[in-house]
């Protein structure tokens, strides 16, 4: 969810350059089933502008006529929301609004750890219970040291309900290859929230503007690769589609642990390019070969570039989370776990 903090605070700050008023929703608890999890959260401004959602769509709506009276009051409240009396859910959330200002320093923290890929944490407090209290409200800890997002907000009461959440770095692909399937790629992994770093070789004539959503566009030559921010919150993607270069990068990738590394073809291709990389260097480890996803993607008959996007995304994320795919009514238990 690190994506949409990040969002929500880059919105929070423009709305205050233009003079607009705040206020967020936080899923604090919830009782049964939902869309969403605890922690979702979404933006309303005065202007009328919602940015986010906390559910598929059947909640936002009230959501935003309650956010109204803390906007007049500037006091944080509490609503609930009963998805048993509505068709598609069969649970309770319970929801905090409450007022959002950013201080110069606050949003200054915020950027720090973005850029520099630290964790972070949030405490929020509130009561089982709709209901206004200047005491409900979040604070953001940086480093251990708590900010509040609101100069009135203090030392919380000892006997609130808290819901605390820990912010991993922004998750990040880093995509080898500047063809066709690789804007596509771009695009599709940008929308999910991740940061995407697309590595060209030197000679590639497109530029950043062919890769929409892509944080940063770069062409270094081979022993130039700068791979110091790969880090367990990294997926690598080869998708160059020159065997030669497939070989060059996985020379200079040997000693990286994404979360995610996988290269696109056929299983045969992989076989080869494995071959060729021990031919040049025999002391690549084992655990780096065995980590190495290829073909990558799961099988759901893709063919287009599009789908094959979905196919390797949908590895990346049953990786990462640790699941195996299997469809959803085979599933044993809640959807969530």
């Amino acid at each position: 969810m690190t994506h949409e903090i990040k969002h929500l605070v880059k919105q929070v700050w423009e709305g205050q350059q233009q003079g607009l008023q705040s206020v967020l929703a936080t899923v604090v608890a919830l009782e049964g089933s939902s869309y969403r999890r605890p922690g979702v959260r979404m933006l309303i401004q005065d202007n009328g502008n919602t940015i986010g959602a906390v559910s598929g769509g059947c909640v936002e709506k009230e959501v935003q006529r309650q956010a109204q009276s803390v906007f007049e009051s500037g006091v944080p409240k509490v609503m609930t929301y009963d998805g048993r009396l509505r068709l598609g859910c069969e649970g309770v959330i319970y929801i905090l609004l409450e007022p959002i200002r950013l201080t110069p320093a606050l949003q200054s923290k915020f950027e720090a750890v973005f850029q520099n890929r630290k964790t972070f944490e949030s405490t929020t407090f509130y009561e089982f219970a709709p209901q206004e209290n200047k005491s409900f409200g979040t604070q953001f800890f940086f480093e251990g040291v708590p900010h509040a997002l609101r100069d009135s907000f203090s030392t919380p009461q000892e006997n609130l309900q808290s819901f605390k959440q820990t912010f991993p770095p922004l998750f990040q692909l880093y995509l080898f290859g500047a063809e066709h399937d690789a804007v596509v790629f771009c695009k599709a992994a940008a929308a999910l929230g991740w940061e995407v770093t697309v590595i060209a070789p030197p000679d590639e004539s497109k530029t950043k503007q062919f890769f929409e959503g892509a944080e940063a566009f770069v062409t270094p030559t081979f022993d130039a690769l700068d791979l110091s921010r790969i880090d367990a919150q990294t997926a690598v993607l080869l998708m160059t589609h020159s065997f030669s270069k497939d070989v060059q990068y996985l020379l200079a990738l040997d000693k990286i642990q994404p979360a995610y590394l996988g290269i696109l073809g056929p299983k045969h291709r992989r076989e080869r390019v494995i071959e060729q990389l021990l031919n040049f260097n025999p002391e690549v480890s084992l655990s780096f070969l065995e980590a190495l996803h290829g073909p990558s993607g799961i099988n759901i008959g893709a063919e287009s570039a599009e789908e094959i996007a979905v196919s390797i995304l949908a590895e990346i994320l049953s990786v990462i989370r640790n699941q195996k795919p299997v469809q959803l009514k085979e599933k044993t238990g809640s959807i969530h776990d």
